[in-house]
C-alpha cells in the first residue's frame, strides 16, 4: 500500500486567542498519523476503511460511496464521522470517488488518542494530500477551528500562524538553545477544545488582546535563554487566566513548583510545558503525573 504521513502538533502560544487571529507558535511532534491507500477497479464503489490506534484495530467500516451508506461497522458514531469527511472529500476533489472503483484506506494513529496531538488535523492533512484538495477547506467544512494544527501537519514544520484577516503562516526554525531544559508533562485527561473555545468566546474579546498575544508569540520565538522564555510563558499564562477567569494550571496542580508551567492547547487537559529543576521527576510523579517527556522525545 502507498503511504502518506503527517506529524502531530503542540501549540506553544495563543491558545483560544488563535480563533480571533492571534499569532500562534506551534511545533510538530515526532509521532503523527499514517495513511495507507490502494484503489481497485472492481466496479463496486466501496470504501473499506480501517483505523488503527498504535497498530491496534479501532474502527472497521465499509461505505458505499454512491449512496453514501454505511454497510458494515463496529462503531456507528465513528463511521458516521468518516462518512461525512469522505463525502466532503468527494465534493472537493476532482480525482477521488468519481468512478466505480473501490478503495482500501487505512489509518494508523501513532500516539495515544488522549494525548491531544492532532488525530483530526493529521487526518485532514493526509486526506488533502491524497485527494489533491485544500486540507484547510476540508477541515473547515468537516470540523472547524483555526486550522493552525492542519498547517503544522501539512508543512511538517514549526510554524507561525495567523487565521485572520486571512490565513497566513510561515515555517520557522524554532530550535531553542535551552531545549534540553524543557519538559512536557501529560495531565492524564483529554480536554474538550470546543468547550474551551465556547467559554473563551463568551468573553468580550478585543483587538488589544489579539495584538498582545501576537507580540508575546514573537518575543517567545526570539527568546535567547531559559530565564527570558520562562518569564514570557508565565506572563502568557497569567494574562489568559485573568481574561478567562480560570486558574492557571500551576495554581490548580503545581502551586509549589519552582518553574513556570504553561498550558498547551485547551486548558486542563493534554500537555503542559515546564523546565527541569532539582528532582523534577519525583516531584511530578508525587503529584500524580508520571508521563514526562523531554523536548527531544516529543518534538520533531
Amino acid at each position: 500500500m502507498n503511504r502518506i504521513f503527517s506529524p502531530g502538533k503542540l501549540m506553544l502560544t495563543s491558545e483560544y486567542v488563535a480563533v480571533d487571529g492571534a499569532l500562534v507558535l506551534a511545533v510538530p511532534t515526532k509521532l503523527g498519523q499514517e495513511f495507507f491507500f490502494t484503489e481497485n477497479d472492481d466496479e463496486k464503489s466501496l470504501i473499506h476503511w480501517n483505523a488503527f490506534h498504535q497498530d491496534q484495530l479501532w474502527l472497521e467500516t465499509i461505505i458505499d460511496y454512491k449512496s453514501w451508506t454505511i454497510l458494515e461497522t463496529n462503531n456507528q458514531n465513528a463511521s458516521e464521522f468518516i462518512l461525512k469527511v469522505l463525502k466532503n472529500v468527494q465534493e472537493l476533489s476532482t480525482i477521488k470517488f468519481k468512478t466505480n472503483n473501490s478503495y482500501n484506506l487505512k489509518t494508523n494513529l501513532q500516539f495515544p488518542s488522549d494525548f491531544g496531538l492532532g488525530s483530526s488535523s493529521t487526518l485532514m492533512s493526509n486526506l488533502g494530500e491524497w485527494a489533491e484538495i485544500n486540507p484547510f477547506v476540508l477541515n473547515e467544512i468537516s470540523l472547524g477551528g483555526s486550522g493552525y494544527d492542519v498547517a503544522v501537519a501539512k508543512e511538517k514544520s514549526a510554524i507561525l500562524y495567523s487565521r485572520f484577516p486571512e490565513r497566513v503562516y510561515d515555517k520557522v526554525a524554532f530550535d531553542p538553545s535551552f531545549k534540553d531544559e524543557l519538559i512536557f508533562i501529560h495531565l492524564n485527561q483529554k480536554q474538550d477544545t470546543r468547550e474551551g473555545i465556547s467559554h473563551y468566546k463568551s468573553k468580550p474579546t478585543s483587538t488589544e488582546l489579539i495584538n498582545d498575544y501576537s507580540e508575546l508569540t514573537k518575543m517567545i520565538v526570539r527568546s535567547q535563554n531559559l530565564e527570558e522564555f520562562s518569564k514570557l510563558m508565565t506572563l502568557h499564562e497569567q494574562k489568559l487566566s485573568d481574561f478567562l477567569g480560570i486558574p492557571t494550571v500551576k495554581e490548580k496542580y503545581f502551586q509549589n513548583c519552582p518553574s513556570f508551567v504553561k498550558s498547551l492547547g485547551a486548558w486542563g487537559g493534554d500537555f503542559v510545558l515546564t523546565s527541569k529543576f532539582g528532582d523534577y521527576e519525583a516531584y511530578f510523579k508525587n503529584q500524580g503525573f508520571g508521563k514526562i517527556f523531554s523536548w527531544q522525545e516529543l518534538v520533531n
